[in-house]
């Protein structure tokens, strides 16, 4: 959903008076707020009285108030947090009970005569709240709002927001609070974006808990008082946006009282003692005076919540035993960047849902100077660099702000990096979580490196100085770096922030003049930003200069000065997209030398990397185990060529086995049809006991995507030719035991946790038969739990002179032949057995074996399913088969699924069909189907797709 964007209405004002700049407002966002609060521990609820003093800043006379009521963002699965849960796979709070949702009930909202005003909720969005005012308040004037609710608290697993299982509670936008306006009202609902948007207010709270429970929180604790069975806490602070409270029967917050100033936190670490813990937070409260100036604040409150909701990403991340960090250090920089984070959200008054790449940048530049200054020598995998086997991976020894780099080039190697000024509600999670924050961490770092000086930090440290406490942008900080700027810096803000542009230089041609170089870079991408050149002599700096953007080719001339190499970006301060032809050779044949390594690595630009991976896994019933090795250019972030030759021995079928790929793929636009793939694979596999088949099947594809990349929609082009080369089965005789057929197929997806519509059509031509077909999927999860799904399947033959191959190429009902080898079958010619009860989606879909199995003329099936309770699902299937000579044969079954892991793990128990009522029938457990995914690429795509 796009912020509200409303203007005030002004009353009696000339063309002069009407403002609607946003820059007239920015140092005056500041109101006024009295809560009077009781806590029901058993029911999870708040009662609210609450006062506010709204203070109207601005030239225009408001007419409406809005109101962030994010309290209510949990109250049914339809509020645009509940969507926002769907979009992102996330199952628990749609099948939360009612009681675990939390919801504000308004009894009450009155001005300061107690006459009643009249409130929406616009558009029907459930977090937002509009209120009427009987009387128009003019600029420079002052109303209240009385407003009377009870808060029913959500379940702290949903955001980490609410009550616990052990009944604590954590509070943040936990009561109605008024927007920012600026000109316009910056109204947005609650997606857990951690981006909560208000004024500047001036609170006094008074807290009324059980007594036994313990209030912390970052405002002033002026006193308490003691109640029957209860007790009242009295708050008070000035200049907050959002009051965090936690509300616990067994404190776990404590102080850090450092020079700058208090931390309060409950980050733990129980093998670091008091004091250790104090020195840490002394030198990061010493460090944030360094990077930011002196902070007018006297206390701050980080909590582990803060902490979970952004950690350090990465190795961090381990259980404790596995962890390669010391304790002191995973604890030293959780402390940091949560430390940082809520100082950078207390002092600067930005807009977070729309520029929260300001903060962010500030934060990833301060963690990466801070690893710089204190931990120069740590590396990403920390203690496992030192450990025999383990220190031969590249991963292991980069250093460790390297992650941050990492972190950017795995979304835009997938093509689905996003543009750092994007609304914070269109970007992927991952890039919201993560890649675009640490993007505008390099950036900066990028930016540091071109200008050459202290520009960078000193402008950092004037930004939070002048617009501490005050509403500001982005448009400020770029000012501010552009007047301590001595190079033209538009290149940053137009190219780096605004678009998603990759870098990509590489040396194209070098001539040596005897005592000077002629050099010619070659831009790969259209945008003009700067990269620096260096010349080595072995691993000596002897030049560098900074070449300014340019398109296509530039030729520029520097000394030799003895150099023997050319390095693009040598210090890897460029977060350049591709990073492996930066390097030029002035003495060898190769400009990099060859690396042959054991398993997949992080990519290393300065080698020729090859993996070699032992494999042993089991594909078939007829192979068996197989063992061998697979040689490889795949690195742990996506590559745009790849190659893959697999030799292996089947153990089964003692025979040589195996599969070889080569693809590359490019990115041609952002967004329509955006990317192409083109390549050719071939494989060697058992298809019966004793028999082999050979593939090979050139194809290229196009993939399409729409503007905004969170949507789900997506679809695909694929041609390609497959060729098949079967050994004979002397006990079934087959017409045609080798054949090619080109196959065309379209491919259309809109899914999401509710809804689900798939469309594939599929053409395919070969020298005796052609056919067409399509497949039209739809699931829905209704608001009751209760999900229906419906697949409908229709086929014809265009024409079909393959009668001799025992319908080996026919549309099949319930298990298709599989003749192009998609199918991942443990045993594609088994008619009996376990492996012949497994089952596909394709084709037919039916689960029952009936008496017609194939069609040779057309096919049309329809199949359904409908949940019963939770897993368990009841299906039935019906459908139309013609034969040529027969008669339109009509099928029909039925039964129980029990889908355990919805399309990868599921089970079919028949009930009736047309072989009658199938349970009480003889060796009903070989009726039984399974459906199961072996391939582990798909099985991760159930975790991937949360954050992708």
């Amino acid at each position: 959903m796009m912020p509200f964007a409303v203007f005030g209405q002004t009353q009696n004002a000339t063309e002069g008076d009407s403002f609607t700049s946003k820059q007239t407002y920015k140092n005056y966002l500041h109101q006024d707020i009295e809560i009077d609060a009781v806590l029901d521990t058993l029911g999870h609820t708040i009662a609210i009285n609450q006062k506010v003093v709204y203070h109207n800043y601005s030239k225009d006379t408001l007419k409406t108030i809005w109101f962030h009521n994010w309290p209510n963002s949990y109250a049914n699965k339809t509020t645009p947090l509940a969507i926002r849960f769907e979009e992102d796979y996330k199952r628990i709070f749609h099948f939360a009970k009612p009681e675990e949702r939390g919801s504000t009930d308004l009894q009450n909202i009155s001005n300061a005569k107690s006459e009643t005003l009249a409130w929406e909720k616009p558009d029907a969005i459930d977090d937002i709240l509009k209120i009427d005012l009987r009387k128009p308040l003019l600029p420079d004037s002052s109303t209240i709002i009385n407003l009377q609710y009870t808060v029913k608290l959500p379940d702290s697993r949903f955001t980490g927001n609410g009550y616990t299982r052990n009944n604590n509670f954590y509070l943040r936008s936990w009561y109605i609070i008024p927007a920012v306006y600026d000109g316009e009202w910056e109204v947005y609902s609650d997606k857990d974006l951690i981006d909560f948007y208000a004024p500047l207010c001036d609170y006094k709270v008074n807290f009324t808990i059980p007594e036994y429970y313990t209030l912390s929180s970052g405002l002033v604790h002026t006193k308490t008082e003691a109640l029957a069975d209860t007790k009242k806490v009295f708050l008070e602070g000035n200049n907050l946006r959002d009051l965090q409270i936690y509300i616990q029967k067994h404190p776990d917050f404590y102080r850090l009282p450092t020079d700058k100033f208090t931390i309060k936190t409950n980050i733990s670490e129980p093998s670091l003692d008091t004091e250790t813990k104090l020195q840490i937070g002394n030198r990061i409260t010493n460090f944030l005076d360094s990077l930011i100036g002196p902070l007018p604040i006297k206390n701050i409150l980080v909590s582990d919540i803060d902490q979970r909701k952004s950690p350090i990403y990465g190795l961090n991340q381990l259980p404790e035993k596995l962890r390669p960090f010391t304790n002191r250090f995973q604890y030293e920089m959780e402390l940091l960047k949560t430390t940082t984070n809520a100082v950078l959200d207390r002092v600067l008054i930005i807009n977070p849902r729309e520029e929260k790449w300001v903060t962010d940048g500030i934060l990833i530049y301060g963690l990466m100077t801070y690893v710089d200054r204190y931990y120069p020598e740590m590396k990403l995998g920390g203690s496992f660099s030192k450990i025999f086997g383990l220190k031969w991976f590249h991963a292991v020894n980069l250093d460790f702000n390297d992650q941050y780099y990492l972190g950017y080039k795995n979304m835009a190697r997938r093509f689905i990096d996003q543009p750092l000024d994007m609304a914070r509600d269109s970007l992927l999670k991952f890039n919201y979580s993560i890649s675009n924050m640490y993007k505008a961490g390099l950036g900066l770092k990028y930016l540091e490196d071109y200008l050459e000086d202290d520009v960078v930090s000193k402008s950092i440290k004037n930004f939070v100085n002048e617009w501490q406490f005050k509403q500001s942008s982005a448009q400020d900080f770029k000012t501010i770096l552009e007047t301590h700027a001595q190079k033209d810096i538009d290149w940053f803000f137009e190219d780096y922030v605004a678009t998603n542009k990759k870098i990509d230089y590489k040396i194209a041609d070098v001539t040596d003049r005897g005592d000077s170089l002629m050099v010619t870079l070659r831009n790969r991408r259209n945008n003009t930003m700067p990269v620096s050149l260096y010349a080595l002599k072995e691993d000596s700096i002897v030049n560098k200069i900074w070449v300014k953007g340019f398109l296509n080719d530039t030729t520029l001339v520097l000394s030799k000065n003895n150099a023997n190499r050319l390095v693009l970006d040598y210090n890897r301060t460029i977060p350049e997209v591709r990073r492996s032809n930066n390097y030029k050779n002035l003495d060898g044949v190769f400009n990099k030398p060859l690396q042959l390594k054991l398993f997949k690595d992080v990519e290393d630009p300065s080698k020729n990397q090859t993996f070699f991976m032992p494999v042993l896994e089991f594909n078939n019933i007829y192979d068996g185990v197989t063992v061998g090795g697979k040689i490889y250019n795949k690195t742990i972030i996506k590559k745009p060529f790849i190659y893959k030759l697999t030799p292996t021995y089947g153990f089964k079928s003692k025979a040589l086995l195996g599969s070889f790929l080569f693809t590359l793929t490019q990115q041609i636009n952002d967004f329509g049809w955006y990317a192409f793939n083109a390549g050719i694979s071939g494989s060697r596999t058992s298809y019966a006991r004793d028999l082999y088949a050979n593939g090979l099947a050139p194809s290229v594809s196009l993939f399409y995507r729409k503007k905004d990349l969170r949507s789900n929609l997506f679809q695909s082009i694929n041609i390609r030719n497959v060729s098949i080369y079967r050994d004979r089965d002397p006990d079934i005789p087959l017409n045609t035991p080798n054949y090619s057929v080109l196959n065309a197929r379209y491919y259309f997806s809109d899914s999401n946790f509710s809804n689900s519509f798939i469309f594939r059509g599929n053409l395919e031509i070969s020298k005796r038969f052609s056919k067409i077909s399509t497949t039209a999927f739809y699931r829905k999860l209704f608001l009751s739990n209760r999900q229906i799904s419906f697949r409908l399947y229709a086929g014809t033959f265009l024409n079909n002179n393959t009668q001799a191959d025992n319908g080996y190429f026919d549309f099949a009902l319930d298990r298709p032949s599989d003749y192009l080898f998609d199918y991942n079958y443990i045993g594609r010619s088994e008619s009996t057995g376990l492996a012949s009860q497994q089952y596909i989606v394709a084709e037919g879909g039916f689960k029952s074996i009936l008496p017609t199995r194939y069609a040779n003329q057309w096919i049309t099936t329809l199949n359904g399913t409908v949940s019963i309770w939770n897993w368990i699902h009841a299906y039935g299937d019906i459908g139309l088969l013609k034969n040529e000579g027969f008669t339109p044969y009509f099928a029909y079954d039925s039964g129980i699924k029990l889908s355990l892991v919805t399309d990868y793990f599921e089970l079919y128990f028949p009930v009736a069909s047309n072989n009658g009522f199938e349970i009480g029938q003889p060796n009903y457990d070989r009726k039984i189907r399974f459906l199961v995914t072996l391939n582990f690429k798909t099985l991760i795509g159930l975790f991937t797709r949360r954050w992708y």
